[in-house]
């Protein structure tokens, strides 16, 4: 794969890139037996959902804890869940979501190479400080960024604009790592270099905007800076 040019800033998407988003349901895979797949999908696939309509129908906004617990009170409709003593259990939980195993030795490369690292999430201030603190990487991220500063969710352009504002670079002097395709996409339309982290060989989004790698995890990620 070639070589990414003329990087400063790497910054991440938090949810299914950094941290596990399935970490909350695997946990208790005893408890939820054969509903676990199906509930951690239909509840991440929900979040996602709310944050795109909240944004379309304006005025609309809620922070992404708000949205977090309604794609799980949705998620266990949809599953035949009734049970508030679980339904806690599961939101605790993903104030510490697991990161995924390469995430702090990645962050150790790109910090050890001279560039600022960040993260770019939907999360609430509150949700993104606990799973980093809970993963140990706080020590190598610059900045930390949440849409709660505008009020409104990815993929509109406010909020990739961020990431330029806070580092004083250029849209095309950063590189963004996300899982989920939409992101992706929306983030190297508005001027990124954009690595899509693949994680379950998901097919690509007919939208505008074309990464210029795809990576199976983000060990790859320090090779192509040349790091």
């Amino acid at each position: 794969m070639s070589q990414l040019t003329g990087v400063k800033a790497c910054v991440f998407d938090a949810y299914g890139t950094m941290f596990d988003v399935n970490a909350a349901a695997a946990h208790l895979k005893e408890e939820l037996g054969d509903k676990e797949a199906k509930l951690s999908e239909i509840w991440r696939l929900k979040q996602l959902q709310y944050t795109w309509l909240r944004t379309l129908m304006g005025n609309a906004y809620v922070d992404f804890w708000q949205v977090t617990q309604d794609g799980l009170d949705y998620a266990m409709d949809a599953v035949g869940l009734k049970d508030d003593a679980l339904r806690g259990k599961l939101l605790d939980l993903y104030w510490k979501l697991d990161s995924y195993p390469e995430v702090p030795r990645v962050l150790r490369a790109l910090k050890a190479g001279g560039l600022h690292t960040g993260i770019l999430s939907n999360g609430s201030p509150d949700m993104l400080n606990g799973a980093v603190d809970s993963s140990g990487i706080a020590a190598d991220l610059d900045a930390v960024l949440s849409v709660d500063e505008h009020g409104f969710y990815k993929p509109r352009p406010e909020i990739y604009q961020m990431v330029p504002d806070r580092f004083g670079i250029q849209a095309g002097e950063v590189c963004f790592m996300s899982s989920n395709a939409w992101d992706a996409a929306a983030a190297a339309h508005f001027g990124f270099q954009v690595c899509w982290v693949n994680r379950f060989d998901q097919p690509r989004e007919r939208l505008p905007g074309e990464p210029k790698h795809t990576l199976k995890t983000l060990d790859d990620l320090p090779a192509l800076l040349g790091l």
